[in-house]
């Protein structure tokens, strides 16, 4: 791509001279998308030809395309554990990849309630590094003079452990925070926050988020963005607000940290940045302490123009309430990644949220697309997996990835469906994580989890001859935090001797307890989902709920209990029929524990 004298790329007009060569490298790998692909594809063989993994399948040297497809087969975590498992025990021989295994990416996918440990190799931050930089030479060329301020972005550190062998295993997020890549970054304008380094950080939660709205309040015209990772996660930061505005406005007034924080590096930080503003502490609590909290974020923060934060998948049951305390500010979707590798962009960062798609960078690893068909259709038993520039428009396909760090024709879980393409690089929308139920923050609930959680639940039931007949579940995300609720009819067989509301309160907390971790560190260390509720529905409401489908056309021999409901009229009906309700008394049990 040549650059004109006039700063122009083939995205639109550039904000400035740095931008051009990140566009032109966009612009590189898109044109040339399938042999970009060949050459990932090349490099990764070559450079883990001698591993155990590959060996075992006889691949003798071959780096074409034909010869791994025909070899190696596609797989799921589960039949990659034993592997995994070998790394995390402290087997340090080329197992997966030539490079030394640095570390564990924990996914928000779980196997048998535990989160997935994903490889990852040093080399692979200066891959997400490069993406990242991506991202605002193509955010400028849609908003123009975000180096006159600075970002407001709630981001945190979660837990991390290590394995019997020693490695670290966290988020990927937490990884790269850590990292020397975020840390010692270089100045750059049009990246700035106003959270500092200390405050990110800090590994406690709630001095986190302190620090973090503290800086964000003393800098609000300077704001000319406001983010998060996902949008649950920016609901949390403003209910966080609702909470303390109060404690935050003292400090502003008298320039004194609050005693609640207490991690030294935050308070040495602090004593640079806070100084006595007794103008700005009566704002904050004349806009707070106002009942009507609509459009609040442009009330504090009256420069920003948008909000960067994930709405896509489960997350877009979050955007009325974000629209709610925003004022409909448009809501950037940036980028596309997760745990196991980090896959593409948003061209077009400020398009609807129901419009987002993401360029899949063909540089990133090596991509196969499984073709999906919708339930009820039969899918081939040797389906023939699709390369990135073979999908076709209109399509739905799962992902499976090819890493540099020993993931070989891996299925990620993600569905996609091809909107269009960029040059000869497709682009994806992301429709949703193959069989996942419910989702409040990063947790994925499966049917099968589920149905577990309620059988253990209804043990406690079984003294009082009292059965859970039918059920359902909706993620209610009008909470902030979100929580799971359950619907539950049951079969009282003797009414004198009925489970009161003690009980059905610990059948909440079991069901808890039986959900997977992520969910449970959900509960009790970032405090990103609230108590799960069940409501007791009367007698004969899932055969209300039966003849409802059958009206709409749904075949009586064929129609199934929804395990998840979402649209408007069954709910209303659901909550119609509502008996009682009950909440988790307790947190369920979590701990930072060894991998074994």
């Amino acid at each position: 791509m040549a650059v004109d004298d006039a700063l122009s790329s083939p995205l639109g007009p550039l904000a400035c001279e740095k931008d051009a060569k990140a566009l032109q490298f966009l612009e590189e790998m898109t044109r040339n998308a399938d042999s970009v692909q060949e050459d990932v594809l090349a490099k990764i063989l070559t450079q883990n030809s001698e591993v155990e993994y590959l060996k075992r399948f006889n691949l003798d040297g071959a780096i074409d395309r034909d010869t791994f497809k025909s070899k190696i087969p596609m797989i799921r975590y589960e039949d990659l554990q034993p592997e995994i498992q070998r790394i995390a025990n402290g087997d340090r021989s080329s197992i997966l990849s030539a490079h030394p295994i640095s570390e564990f990416l924990t996914s928000s996918g779980t196997s048998a309630g535990e989160r997935k440990l994903m490889p990852t190799i040093k080399q692979e931050l200066d891959r997400r590094q490069l993406l990242y930089s991506l991202l605002m030479p193509v955010m400028n060329l849609y908003v123009p003079g975000l180096d006159k301020g600075k970002g407001l972005y709630f981001l945190f550190v979660k837990s991390e452990t290590r394995t019997p062998g020693g490695l670290l295993a966290r988020p990927v997020l937490t990884s790269y925070y850590k990292s020397d890549h975020f840390k010692t970054r270089p100045y750059d304008p049009y990246n700035v926050y106003t959270s500092p380094n200390e405050a990110i950080l800090c590994a406690d939660s709630f001095q986190s988020m302190y620090t973090q709205m503290l800086c964000g309040l003393l800098e609000r015209e300077q704001v000319l963005r406001v983010g998060a990772v996902f949008a649950s996660g920016l609901l949390r930061a403003i209910r966080f607000l609702q909470l303390h505005w109060r404690e935050l406005s003292d400090d502003i007034e008298s320039g004194m940290l609050n005693k609640k924080i207490t991690d030294p590096t935050v308070k040495d930080c602090m004593v640079n940045i806070l100084k006595p503003n007794p103008k700005l502490a009566e704002f904050v609590r004349m806009e707070c302490g106002k009942e009507n909290w609509e459009g609040i974020i442009t009330r504090i923060w009256p420069n920003t123009k948008y909000l960067d934060v994930i709405v896509t998948g489960a997350m877009a049951q979050y955007i009325p309430t974000l629209d709610y305390y925003s004022g409909g500010l448009p809501k950037a979707c940036t980028m596309y990644a997760s745990s196991e590798c980090y896959f593409g962009l948003n061209l077009n960062p400020m398009c609807k949220p129901s419009e987002v798609c993401y360029t899949i960078m063909p540089n990133m690893a090596y991509f196969e697309f499984l073709p999906h068909e919708p339930a009820g259709i039969s899918q081939d038993s040797t389906p023939t997996l699709v390369d990135l520039a073979d999908v076709e428009l209109g399509k739905e396909y799962e992902l499976v990835i090819t890493t540099y760090a020993g993931l070989y024709r891996y299925r990620v879980g993600d569905i996609l469906r091809v909107t269009g393409f960029h040059n000869s690089a497709p682009q994806f929308h992301f429709v949703r994580r193959k069989n996942v139920l419910l989702s409040i923050d990063s947790d994925k609930t499966d049917e099968a989890e589920l149905q577990k959680a309620v059988e253990n639940a209804s043990q406690l039931l079984r003294e009082f001859n009292t059965s859970v007949v039918e059920y359902t579940s909706h993620a209610d995300t009008k909470t902030i935090p979100g929580h799971y609720v359950i619907y539950w009819e049951l079969l009282v067989k003797d009414s004198a001797n009925s489970p009161g509301d003690e009980v059905l309160n610990q059948c909440c907390l079991a069901m808890e307890e039986s959900l997977n971790s992520v969910y449970r560190q959900g509960r009790v260390a970032d405090n990103s989902i609230g108590p799960l509720e069940i409501r007791v529905v009367k007698n004969g409401t899932f055969e209300e709920l039966m003849d409802y489908a059958i009206s709409r056309g749904a075949s009586i021999n064929q129609y199934k209990v929804p395990r998840c409901v979402n649209f408007t009229p069954i709910m209303e009906l659901l909550d119609s029929r509502v008996v009682s309700k009950h909440f988790s008394p307790a947190l369920p049990r979590w701990a930072p524990e060894r991998r074994r």
